[in-house]
């Protein structure tokens, strides 16, 4: 409200040295120059100042991109590495043995929800145009064919209270209902898409301008997950979206639950692997989920206390790192291997840890093998572990694996507010504990 037009803006701005504007009113630029606002020579000033820092940047430079043939796009083993990248991503938050589904014992399958058969879910917030889309809906019926019958239900809108224009509110809650009642299990599909999550401020964002209003899903989506447990069938939810949920009810209330994320494109073929146990979940949280936003600090509150996984001092609902899978898998012992004597200072991998992992499990799977290190005796170190090496395995059922995980010297490193370094220079001693 500083300005009265655009045009206006846009001058203010570009007067003022912002050489940049990442929305759309730098579209005003020319009226702006028009009604004498700017000068010409102020327009070239900010001009070459940004086409200066690209050519720095070497934007103009020629580049091994330059020759990727057209035919790359959307090749075979480009496609291969989407899906794989999906399979790996996909979180298994619950399962009381639901999953995998054995389509050899059951009839029918409702699937159900606004996410199940929409490509704005499988996509999310930047994306470019497929030449195909498989939603859940149609991954699954790929997956069964004529084995079994696949019964579906939008059951409501996304976030409004109706799906119809004309519709009473609640429109499609009953044929969701029947679809459950009349199947042997539930596939659940909601969440968000780019309409309700995104960039912050998004222009395309009519529901909440980016930015999700709570952690609970819209009331017309808390309306259908009540409606289907009401039913009393299995129910697997499949949570569609970017960002962490409460899933307190579904915890309580459903059999297993999916964080699937947007699972790209062609994500329902994947899904649908990984319901019907061809690939094992083998996906872990890289977020915190909270229970609810009472514990956390004001948004204006720019302090890092009680947020994320390294300083949060009440339990989560699912912990960063978390994530199931079809198999049984454990370490069995572990130990770390001294690199360079102990010194911190003369190289970048400062320790290997050594250990020893089984699959116990009747199913083959991959797995995320996860380090964390915490500092116990520097008043700056921060409150929680924090992760410092990871490795993915495949295991088949009954196999035993060893893994060195190399650990990095910066994981040793403590700083205080004034960037001063107060971490070790030797390595401590570890002790490990098989977890109960």
């Amino acid at each position: 409200m500083v300005t009265k037009t655009p045009a206006e803006s846009a001058a203010l701005a570009l007067n003022m040295g912002c050489d940049l504007n990442c929305g759309n009113t730098y579209l005003h630029v020319l009226n702006a120059y028009n009604q004498g606002l700017i000068s010409e020579e102020t327009v070239t000033e900010a001009a070459v100042r940004l086409f200066t820092t690209r050519f720095i940047l070497g934007l103009f430079d020629k580049t091994e991109f330059d020759s990727i043939a057209y035919e790359k796009i959307e090749c075979d083993e480009h496609i291969a590495l989407a899906d794989k990248a999906t399979l790996e991503s996909v979180v298994l938050l619950k399962n009381d043995g639901i999953l995998p589904i054995n389509k050899e014992s059951v009839k029918t399958i409702g699937v159900i929800g606004p996410n199940a058969n929409s490509r704005a879910a499988l996509i999310g917030n930047y994306h470019g145009t497929s030449s195909e889309y498989v939603t859940v809906l149609e991954g699954i019926k790929e997956a069964v064919g004529k084995d079994v019958r696949i019964l579906f239900s939008e059951g409501c809108h996304l976030f409004e209270d109706k799906t119809e224009p004309l519709a009473i509110k609640g429109d499609r809650l009953a044929e969701a209902k029947i679809v459950a009642e009349h199947s042997d299990l539930v596939v659940h599909c909601v969440g968000l898409d780019e309409t309700l999550e995104g960039e912050e401020g998004d222009s395309g964002n009519s529901y909440a301008s980016g930015d999700k209003e709570s952690l609970l899903l819209p009331k017309s989506q808390q309306r259908l997950l009540e409606a289907v447990a009401e039913t009393g069938k299995p129910v697997v939810m499949l949570m569609m979206t970017g960002s962490a949920m409460d899933m307190r009810f579904a915890n309580e209330h459903y059999n297993a639950i999916l964080q699937t994320w947007y699972p790209g494109a062609r994500g329902g073929r994947s899904i649908a692997k990984l319901l019907f146990g061809e690939v094992s979940p083998s996906g872990k949280l890289p977020v915190t989920f909270y229970d609810n936003l009472t514990e956390m600090p004001e948004f204006t509150d720019y302090s890092i206390k009680g947020r994320t996984y390294r300083y949060m001092d009440y339990k989560a609902q699912y912990p960063f790192g978390f994530g199931l899978t079809y198999g049984d898998v454990s370490v069995e012992q572990a130990e770390i291997v001294n690199c360079n004597n102990g010194d911190l200072d003369d190289t970048k991998t400062a320790c290997i840890v050594k250990a020893v992992v089984q699959n116990s499990g009747r199913m083959e799977t991959d797995d995320v093998v996860q380090v964390y290190i915490k500092n116990e005796d520097c008043i700056f170190a921060v409150p929680n572990p924090s992760l410092c090496g990871v490795q993915r395995i495949h295991l088949k059922a009954g196999e035993k694996k060893e893994v060195k995980i190399p650990v990095q010297r910066r994981a040793f490193t403590v700083v205080n507010e004034n960037g001063e370094n107060f971490g070790r220079k030797k390595l401590p001693s570890v002790h490990w504990n098989k977890p109960a």
